[in-house]
């Protein structure tokens, strides 16, 4: 995985440990996030000494014990860990009576406003240009993620309606955010997608705060060398099936660049390879962008490689590129041979054959 600039990292502080936060919450969660964590293991000295927390979360908890994030979990995670990693939840279709998505709460009570998402194709050779290069920057915290829906009678029946809330604010950052990223990367090109053409209040405003950002930077001048594009949403899915090199660093509001970041994954071969962060200002948080597949889970053919990649970049997040790099490298190398892939990935490995595969090249 070429994902190797980009990222803003946080405070490098010497640590003689690094605490990390194990939520592996539902179905394959509970396979790949131990992936993840022998990854983390395998560097040995090149990081501080991780010590790892397990902590409850999800929708078979919340089965178990009326909650889907325990009062603990989220003290834990505030008070005594450097950063986390998230498994996967499972997300009922049909509406649960005090059930809520763990994830989603713990975006915003954390304050992770960005997703991060890169989504990069293994080139046949190691040096040469991965025919896909590019890097979803998803806003975490609103839209129609705010969840606030309702319904009521009316002459043609019930009447569901939800919230969408955009803000100044959370554009701004999230703006911020992308314009840093892309600012990193060899092509400096942010696409902005929207609807604004439609939803001129509210991807107008998302757009225009977005757009804003360069005029507002300090020390002036600083995004000079970005070069700002916009795609609408719907366009924007077409081009990305067509030609994907067009498109460098999305940023996108929170539903757009869920989809987006999602069909993305169809041009390097799997929603088990890609990796996210959830990242503020002070905490990051790994988390692999597949779900909970019920449908595999149990049965050990889950896919770690999203998971461990999750993992590095978390670890580069928090500044420590080296041991990321080799994480990233390895994994590389197992896609690049083929030998030992999962079924999602045509091959017919376990999870743990191909966690061992890699760890064998950390």
């Amino acid at each position: 995985m070429a994902f190797r600039a980009g990222l803003r990292s946080m405070s490098t502080a010497t640590r003689s440990s690094l605490k990390i936060g194990l939520l592996p919450a539902d179905g394959i969660g509970h396979e790949v996030i131990p992936a993840a964590r022998d990854a983390i293991l395998a560097l040995g000295s090149t990081i501080p000494k991780p010590e790892f927390i397990s902590l409850n979360a999800g929708f078979e908890y919340f089965t178990k014990k009326g909650v889907a994030l325990p009062e603990e979990s989220i003290d834990v995670l505030k008070n005594e860990c450097d950063c986390a990693l998230f498994g996967a939840v499972s997300s009922p279709s049909k509406k649960v009576v005090g059930y809520s998505s763990p994830i989603v709460a713990l975006r915003k009570i954390l304050d992770l406003y960005a997703n991060i998402r890169p989504v990069v194709s293994v080139a046949p050779t190691p040096g040469e240009k991965p025919s896909v290069d590019l890097v979803v920057v998803r806003e975490n915290t609103e839209c129609l993620y705010v969840k606030q829906e309702e319904i009521t009678p009316g002459p043609n029946g019930r009447e569901a309606r939800a919230t969408r809330l955009i803000t100044e604010r959370a554009s701004r950052r999230i703006g911020t955010m992308a314009f840093d990223i892309a600012l990193n990367r060899p092509r400096k090109l942010l696409t902005i997608i929207h609807k604004s053409n439609v939803l001129s209040i509210t991807d107008g405003l998302f757009r225009e705060t977005v757009r804003a950002v360069p005029a507002n930077a300090e020390p002036a001048g600083k995004y000079d060398e970005v070069t700002i594009a916009e795609q609408l949403v719907d366009s924007a899915v077409y081009k990305l099936f067509r030609d994907p090199q067009e498109f460098d660093v999305m940023v996108a509001p929170n539903l757009y660049g869920d989809i987006l970041s999602d069909a993305a994954a169809a041009l390097v071969g799997s929603l088990g390879l890609i990796p996210s962060i959830n990242t503020g200002d002070s905490f990051v948080m790994g988390e692999p962008v597949h779900g909970s597949a019920p449908d595999i889970a149990g049965k050990g053919i889950a896919n770690p490689l999203a998971s461990i990649r999750s993992a590095a970049l978390m670890l580069r997040q928090l500044g420590y590129s080296d041991g990321a790099n080799r994480i990233d490298k390895a994994v590389d190398e197992v896609i690049r041979e083929g030998r030992v892939l999962t079924p999602d990935l045509g091959g017919s490995s376990k999870t743990q054959e191909v966690t061992d595969e890699v760890l064998k090249r950390i």
